[in-house]
Parts: C-alpha cells; sequence; structure tokens
C-alpha cells in the first residue's frame, strides 16, 4: 500500500516537473489561456502531491504508534543483527525497525531496534 502511494507520488512530481520546464516558454509566447491552463494544472498538482504525502504521513504514525504499544522493545545487538534470519524465527512476531527507513524516522531511532510482545 505504501508503495502505491510513492508510485503515485512521484509520477505527480515528474508531471509537475515538466509543467514547470514548460512554463518559462508559455511565458515568452504570451499565450494566456495556455498559461492560465498550465497554473490550475499545476495548483491541482500540487494539492494532489501534498494529499498523498499527508496521507503516507498519517499511515506511517498509526503503523509506529501500533509498535510503540507493543510489550517489548529493545536495541538489536551487532551480534544479533549479523544474524537477523534466526533472531526473528526465534521470537514470534518481532518486528524489526532499522533507524534509515521512513518509519525509524518517523519514530525517532537511533538504532535498529526489536518490537515484541514477549521479552526477547
Amino acid at each position: 500500500m505504501k508503495e502505491q502511494e510513492k508510485n503515485e507520488i512521484k509520477r505527480l512530481s515528474d508531471q509537475l516537473d515538466a509543467l514547470n520546464r514548460k512554463e518559462p516558454q508559455l511565458l515568452e509566447s504570451g499565450d494566456a489561456q495556455k498559461l492560465g491552463a498550465l497554473l490550475k494544472e499545476k495548483e491541482t498538482l500540487v494539492t494532489e502531491i501534498e494529499r498523498l504525502r499527508n496521507q503516507r504521513v498519517e499511515k506511517l504514525s498509526a503503523e509506529a504508534q501500533k509498535l510503540q504499544k507493543m510489550g517489548f522493545s529493545r536495541e538489536i545487538t551487532k551480534k544479533e543483527q549479523a544474524n537477523l534470519g534466526a533472531l526473528k524465527k526465534s521470537v514470534r512476531g518481532l518486528v524489526v525497525v532499522h533507524p534509515m527507513t521512513a518509519l525509524g524516522r518517523e519514530m525517532g531511532l537511533k538504532v535498529m531496534t526489536g518490537f515484541a510482545r514477549t521479552a526477547f
């Protein structure tokens, strides 16, 4: 789901960039009707991109709150990071969040952290 929003934001941003490149040409030609349509389309693209970004942030916030409500969380050690597959198999329902991902940045993490319902 997040990928769809991310892809849609990228597509709309590309369209907006294309319109921004067309704008100087229309200003030089002085075609007010085409320029007005271009500005109106730019405005709709900007509002849609902003809506999608807010929607994505809300979903990240909801996911972050869900993880914070889990019973236990702790830093994942370097030794555990080396064999993360074995750790995930041994701890049922473990969710690992890296600080460089969007979710990790949203949560303000500084280190790789594991979230689970029970202590591990």
